[in-house]
């Protein structure tokens, strides 16, 4: 019989990240997703799956260093997070590391398992030092756990020690970064004063933004419901400093969803005019509309529409009550996410010639779709949160050469770390007010 005062069995965090890792090694499911669903413990638990995503490459020779056999994935993500713990993480003493981790090993697997992984870890204990220098050594690509034909490309694009600050940035913990809807600095910094929320200013690309402490939830920060902020990397602002939206016009925000660059536009239009946040994907609809609704985007209207398809966009529109052609059109692709592979580590491993092509084919698709959207002496803003040529500038050189009504204004790339931000990709085009004769 269970006593009415007897609590919940508490799950092993080690375990319930394995168990996550397992699933994205065997089916390459997006991690995140499953991490949705963790309500005890979730920062820990996202340190070491996202921690595991991140290092995969470095902690795979480690282990092939340390044991003979690779065993069945459970198991085996559960032992790169036990060796993620002892190399990686210099907060969980290595006694903690190597006993909750043999545990979790033992409810997953069974003894055996356990006595494998205990073999393992205790070994990765005793030689920590001398793999750690080991690792030193390695090439770059291998020592900072990324596939080498990214490597490869950025220091072809832009030089070896860039391309190694990049992958150096890209294994750092990505922070929580909360852009103002509502209201200035001083107020919302003595507001989580207030709060006993110690978040730092940043400057970033111009703005001011606010990084939130490791282990403080979004919808603890004061005015989460209010709508005072949205959680924004500082790089997207830069496709929206490009776009320039000014009071009075009428914006198009194409692939809108979770919201946050549709709320900045809002708020540059100061209360005076219209921005339309279009999204693709019906599962995303709901955070979208959620995330505008919180922050009373009084401008902002939400529809469902492809950017790709301009009729059917047209007809969302006009059901929406949108009829004329826009002023400007922010249009943020989906990308590679080369730029973002500190929130997107598992994307890394993902990146390929033949997934790069089908890409560029979809964004230029978006591209020529989207573009008919924007009226006669308008502008559109390409984005992505790419650092490849082929999604960026050499897209927009392609895409300008069969639409002669358009013309390239300027563009900016922000490599990964480079101004303390992620990495992200911009560039103007306006479309001429007539053609000529």
């Amino acid at each position: 019989m269970t006593n009415a005062n007897t609590q919940p069995e508490r799950a092993n965090t080690r375990g319930v990240a394995a168990k996550i890792l397992a699933t994205w090694l065997e089916r390459d499911e997006f991690p995140d997703r499953a991490l949705d669903t963790v309500t005890t413990d979730r920062a820990f638990v996202q340190e070491l799956v996202f921690g595991v995503v991140r290092q995969r490459r470095a902690l795979e020779w480690v282990f092939h260093k340390l044991a003979q056999r690779e065993p069945g994935r459970p198991l085996f993500a559960l032992t790169l997070v036990g060796l993620y713990q002892l190399l990686w993480l210099d907060d969980v003493a290595p006694f903690a590391a190597v006993h909750e981790t043999v545990e979790a090993a033992k409810e997953l697997a069974g003894t055996r398992a356990a006595n494998f992984l205990n073999a393992v870890l205790r070994r990765a204990q005793r030689e920590t030092a001398a793999l750690a220098n080991e690792l030193k050594k390695l090439p770059p690509a291998l020592r900072l756990s990324h596939p080498d034909v990214l490597f490869e490309r950025w220091t072809q694009h832009y030089g070896k020690e860039k391309a190694c600050a990049i992958c150096k940035w890209d294994n750092q913990p990505a922070e929580t970064v909360l852009r103002l809807n509502i209201g200035t600095p001083e107020q919302f910094s003595a507001a989580l004063t207030q709060a006993g929320i110690a978040a730092q200013p940043l400057a970033a690309l111009g703005h001011n933004f606010f990084v939130l402490p490791r282990g403080v939830r979004v919808t603890d920060v004061p005015g989460y419901r209010e709508g005072w902020f949205a959680v924004q990397d500082p790089a997207t602002s830069l496709a929206v400093d490009l776009l320039a939206p000014q009071p009075g016009e009428n914006i198009l925000d194409a692939c809108a969803a979770p919201g946050g660059k549709a709320l900045d536009i809002a708020a540059r239009l100061q209360g005076n005019g219209c921005v339309v946040a279009m999204e693709r994907h019906a599962d995303r609809m709901a955070r979208l509309r959620e995330n505008v609704e919180r922050a009373g985007g009084g401008l902002i209207r939400v529809v469902q529409g492809d950017a790709a398809a301009p009729e059917p966009a047209r007809q969302a529109l006009l059901a929406a009550g949108h009829g004329e052609l826009f002023d400007g059109l922010l249009l943020d692709v989906p990308c590679s996410n080369t730029g973002v592979l500190r929130r997107r580590p598992d994307a890394r491993w993902r990146f390929s010639a033949a997934r790069l092509g089908k890409l560029t084919a979809a964004q230029l698709r978006i591209l020529h779709g989207a573009s008919a959207l924007v009226r006669p002496g308008g502008r559109f803003v390409y984005s992505t949160c790419s650092i490849e040529p082929e999604e960026n500038e050499q897209l927009i050189k392609r895409w300008l050469a069969d639409h002669y009504e358009f013309r390239f204004i300027r563009q900016r790339l922000v490599l990964p770390g480079a101004e303390g931000t992620d990495g992200a990709f911009a560039a103007l085009i306006e479309r001429a007010a007539a053609l000529e004769p």
